[in-house]
């Protein structure tokens, strides 16, 4: 909780800084990567900060984040803490880290905005950032201690599966022979690799499926569109990783995992490579007896790019109560829908809970069309590949 004092600073002040906060960001990006080039090749997403989508996230994050403070003096905004505590956990991120984003991010701050940042400004913004990188890092070192273990571990490819032209399954062994960590359906793993330059980027996958309990199964969309760096793992991935190769793999991380009973009414909705984490999830609810009706939504541009179509059809056949909903914008068969998705004519049992994954203007309807039809705003999950721009978007 902000103190009186600073709360009415930053209140007076969050219109200033919010505009400001693109700015902000991109300085703060820049003085980071100068100081501490191995931040960049090591660890953030190039394509990310190449495209400018990293610095969005961030100043929505912050901006969000301030705005809760402010409106919600009395509660911590948990959901969005954990989201990002989790891709922290994944990337390995450390406290000393968020002492080195401190330093730049206020040096950033002071150099935008001049003389408006009075040593009151300052150190009310101070205690926002640290009321919230205290409590990531409370977060993230928990979430450590669940995993134990390693923050890497290295993993052979047994298996490698052509799922569509662009979409390649990968099943992967510890290449030091011991144990496999269970993973809650929805959760991903962050996949380091070497590049040809000597970096070291770091991307998270959907687990796919549990293929056998010693084995990790991960499916990856080849990123075409864009220039280099964009894309530059995953074609990675697509190109060079063959059976035998080894990667290095975190513990499983990400809280769009379904907390519900048996009884609870589901909605999985997931366009492109989002259906990973749902057919993990449908697998789950099959073998778990789940009772409930299960509605499934997917869309994508053909039946030919629906990866994991075979899978994500015969899990959902296994419950006794699921609907099945699919929406091509070409080639659309019989039985499915032509054009983008739409439900509005989509059936949901009373106190659906929904989890939500693919693009963000596809969540973003999907959203808007499930408030619509009465299902309660903190009953809809969904996970992001990439930048959060979702925050972006509320703090605009």
């Amino acid at each position: 909780m902000l103190s009186e004092q600073s709360a009415a600073t930053v209140r007076a002040t969050l219109p200033a800084v919010g505009a400001a906060l693109g700015t902000i960001t991109e300085r703060f990006y820049a003085g980071l990567f100068e100081a501490h080039p191995e931040l960049l090749r090591d660890l953030f997403n190039r394509g990310n900060q190449a495209s400018g989508t990293q610095r969005q996230a961030l100043a929505g994050s912050v901006a969000a984040f301030a705005t809760h403070l402010l409106d919600r003096p009395g509660q911590r905004p948990d959901a969005m803490l954990a989201r990002i505590a989790h891709k922290h956990g994944s990337l390995g991120v450390t406290p000393e880290q968020y002492r080195i984003v401190h330093e730049h991010l206020f040096a950033a701050i002071a150099e935008v905005l001049g003389d408006a940042v009075t040593p009151e400004v300052a150190a009310a913004w101070d205690e926002v950032y640290w009321l919230m990188a205290n409590a990531l890092v409370a977060v993230e070192q928990r979430l450590r201690e669940e995993r134990g273990g390693p923050a890497w571990r290295a993993w052979e490819v047994v298996e490698r599966v052509t799922e569509t032209a662009d979409v390649a399954t990968f099943r992967l062994r510890p290449a030091d022979g011991g144990p496999v960590r269970d993973f809650l359906a929805g959760q991903y793993v962050s996949v380091r690799v070497a590049l040809a330059d000597g970096a070291r980027q770091i991307r998270q996958y959907s687990l796919s499926g549990a293929p056998g309990p010693d084995l990790r199964q991960i499916s990856v969309k080849r990123v075409r569109e864009g220039g280099a760096p964009d894309g530059e793992v995953s074609n990675h991935l697509h190109a060079r990783v063959r059976v035998g190769d080894v990667l290095e793999l975190s513990e499983p991380y990400g809280d769009l995992v379904p907390d519900a009973g048996p009884d609870t009414p589901l909605l999985l909705a997931s366009a492109g490579i989002g259906v990973t984490p749902m057919t993990a999830m449908l697998a789950h609810l099959a073998d778990s007896g789940h009772r409930a009706p299960v509605t499934v939504v997917h869309a994508d541009r053909s039946p030919a790019t629906h990866a994991l179509r075979t899978d994500h059809e015969a899990y959902a056949a296994k419950l006794p109560d699921a609907a099945v909903h699919l929406w091509y914008e070409q080639d659309a068969p019989a039985g499915t829908h032509p054009g983008l998705a739409d439900l509005t004519g989509v059936p949901l049992a009373p106190g659906t809970r929904a989890y939500l994954c693919g693009p963000l203007p596809f969540m973003r309807a999907v959203r808007t069309q499930l408030i619509t039809k009465g299902v309660a705003p903190a009953d809809i999950h969904y996970e992001v590949f990439g930048p959060d721009l979702w925050l972006a978007g509320q703090s605009a």
